[in-house]
């Protein structure tokens, strides 16, 4: 389990296929001494990549590598991925940790994608557009991931041709530590909607 405050930018260091199939191992760089701070992590560890849960199976000197599945290739953003791409990473939540965010399980749900960025009174309003089998889950004030981020959602838009659309703000100081800086119009993000109204649309459907 995560919250989505982001505590590193890490760097795609290799992208490396395993044996003949689809399936890849990522290297990704680490900030220095991000690995050890807090204790360091065991193989088998989870580690939160741009909202993306991987198992660590191999550390070096600030640096670890992981495994990601064909079926996560096609799924997330992860199938993107090429050296020297930036992702945002998060260690897992320990026992007795801050909860600074919300509960984010590193299970993507879909894509979204950036629709505009718009200057706002000293922040930035970013719109992004997603399927309408996934807006239903984000409600204006409640929370949603993206890319690992936990972020409050501002408004909710109805249907377009494409999908929904909602729209978060993002101050200065999060665009400058998570890869929010790097993202332009057209770029595809990872979303991982409420755990809580994934649970609530459950219940309706048994309820009728």
């Amino acid at each position: 389990m995560f919250t989505g405050i982001i505590t590193g930018i890490g760097r795609i260091a290799a992208v490396t296929p395993i044996g003949a199939g689809s399936d890849m191992r990522l290297t990704i760089a680490t900030p220095p001494g991000w690995l050890v701070a807090g204790g360091a992590p065991a193989l088998g560890a989870s580690i939160a990549c741009s909202g993306c849960c991987l198992t660590a199976v191999e550390f070096g000197p600030d640096r670890f590598s992981a495994e990601a599945s064909a079926e996560t290739l096609k799924l997330t953003t992860l199938g993107g991925w090429r050296e020297g791409s930036e992702i945002n990473l998060e260690r897992s939540l320990r026992l007795g940790d801050e909860m600074g965010g919300h509960v984010v399980s590193g299970h993507v749900d879909g894509l979204g994608e950036v629709i505009s960025a718009t200057p706002e009174h000293g922040s930035t309003r970013w719109r992004f557009r997603v399927p309408t089998a996934i807006a239903r889950f984000i409600a204006a004030k409640g929370s949603v991931a993206i890319n690992g981020v936990s972020l409050t959602v501002n408004d909710t838009e109805g249907n377009d041709t494409d999908g929904d659309s909602f729209g978060v703000n993002i101050i200065a100081h999060t665009a400058a530590h998570t890869t929010f800086g790097t993202l332009v119009p057209g770029d595809a993000v990872n979303i991982e909607i409420d755990m809580l109204a994934r649970y609530v649309a459950r219940l309706r459907e048994f309820a009728g």
